[in-house]
């Protein structure tokens, strides 16, 4: 099933408040993004009804099996990217905004290449260490 960039998204907004918070509520996600809370409610009705997410009766937002791992794959790009731009000597704001670009378009076997050849070039790849 295909996924849109949006939807990719927010999953990762999900997993990663989810991770520094605890917590997920929409409005959480709407102060991450930068979006509105109308806007959000509508996108986790779709991710809700495509059975990434589910939601409590108080409005708490948890990932399911297909969300988490759309959402784990894109964070995994994201901070490889991130950290290797930097590490090419990118400036991490430049960085951070140029892998959220590149993190949903590159295919997985581009991805895997480039893991590899970090692997081989730098030892460990980035964004691999704060697993």
């Amino acid at each position: 099933m295909h996924v849109y960039e949006s939807a990719e998204d927010y999953l990762e907004a999900i997993l990663v408040i989810g991770q520094r918070r605890g917590a997920v509520r929409s409005i959480d996600i709407a102060n991450e993004l930068g979006f509105s809370k109308p806007s959000v409610s509508v996108a986790m009705k779709k991710l809700r009804e495509s059975g990434h997410i589910e939601m409590d009766p108080d409005g708490l937002i948890r990932l399911l099996p297909s969300g988490r791992a759309i959402a784990e794959r894109i964070y995994e790009r994201h901070r490889t990217l991130t950290d290797f731009f930097i590490y090419l000597g990118v400036d991490e704001t430049s960085a951070s905004a140029d892998a959220c670009l590149v993190e949903h378009d590159l295919s997985a076997g581009t991805f895997e290449k480039l893991k590899d050849h970090i692997r081989r070039t730098m030892g460990e790849a980035p964004g691999q260490a704060e697993k």
